[in-house]
């Protein structure tokens, strides 16, 4: 048996048939640069105090909060799974009580 050699290309050929001129695909890297708003460390290891109405509104904006203790994030991990930061809770402990009942 014999095999049969394809035949060489042909310029004139339409792109994508066999015999045609081979095409390239360039790929488009983008570079997307995501503000940082966690700060790195132990933050990330333990459960902030933030109002409730603030942790609503960034639920439905997409916004980040501020805790007590200054870390900026925006919210998205159950607050009961880890412990809480011992600075906030400094803070809270140190808060008086809200006169308007808040």
């Amino acid at each position: 048996m014999s095999e049969t050699m394809p035949p060489p290309s042909d310029p004139n050929a339409p792109q994508g048939e066999p015999g045609g001129p081979q095409t390239q695909t360039a790929v488009l890297e983008r570079t997307e640069t995501v503000p940082e708003v966690a700060e790195p460390g132990d933050h990330e290891r333990f459960a902030h105090y933030v109002r409730k109405e603030k942790i609503l509104e960034s639920a439905l904006s997409g916004e980040p909060v501020t805790a007590l203790c200054g870390k900026v994030w925006i919210p998205g991990r159950n607050p009961d799974r880890f412990p809480v930061c011992p600075t906030c809770k400094e803070i809270y402990d140190g808060l008086r009580p809200p006169e308007d009942g808040d």
